[in-house]
């Protein structure tokens, strides 16, 4: 079930990306979330951009590079690109998969770059556990409303600092995974 790269990690979320792009064909649930720090590789770059033209919805928290450029008419108006700039370093890449009712969900240490994907050891697992899931999908919510510390990637290649409007109050991504890892904390002990 691990994915590795170089050996299993690009073809399987190939795999997951065109899966995606399936059910949006068919009418069907069809989202990719994921949380990295770099998206550069062009191969996989080209797979999102086909799963948005099938009608797919992406969402992407990158905290730095990112090669993609969203929201270009004909081309990739159905996806979003955020990147969450706070106290914290999230090292954590997460790659969610929503393809009608089946969902995938992979946790570990690669980037989406070549040299990650081609040259080095990274690891990836599957998450199967509902409850981990529902941790994960919430951390992801949480990057992507925020507004007070995010910035947008726009079409031009530009990035927008994201503020609230004056009807909206301000959500700070990093202060609501600080105030959940401290409500766990304070419910359990630390296991030894």
């Amino acid at each position: 079930k691990i994915l590795v790269a170089p050996f299993t990690l690009r073809d399987r979320l190939i795999e997951e990306i065109r899966s995606v792009a399936a059910a949006a064909e068919r009418g069907e649930k069809a989202r990719v979330r994921l949380k990295l720090n770099a998206l550069t590789d062009e191969t996989v770059i080209e797979e999102l951009y086909a799963a948005s033209q099938a009608g797919a919805r992406i969402e992407i928290a990158a905290r730095s590079l990112c090669a993609l450029r969203p929201g270009v008419p004909g081309m990739s108006e159905g996806i979003e690109v955020r990147s969450v700039f706070g106290r914290f370093l999230e090292h954590s890449r997460l790659f969610m998969f929503e393809a009608g009712e089946r969902a995938a969900y992979y946790l570990g240490s690669a980037d989406l770059m070549p040299r990650n994907l081609d040259h080095r050891i990274e690891v990836v697992v599957p998450v199967d556990d509902p409850r981990h899931r529902d941790e994960l999908t919430a951390t992801f919510a949480s990057l992507m409303a925020d507004n007070t510390g995010a910035w947008r990637l726009l079409p031009s290649g530009a990035w927008e600092l994201v503020r609230p409007s004056k009807s909206d109050r301000g959500r700070s991504a990093q202060a609501t995974l600080g105030r959940r890892a401290r409500r766990r904390g304070s419910h359990r002990p630390l296991s030894r």
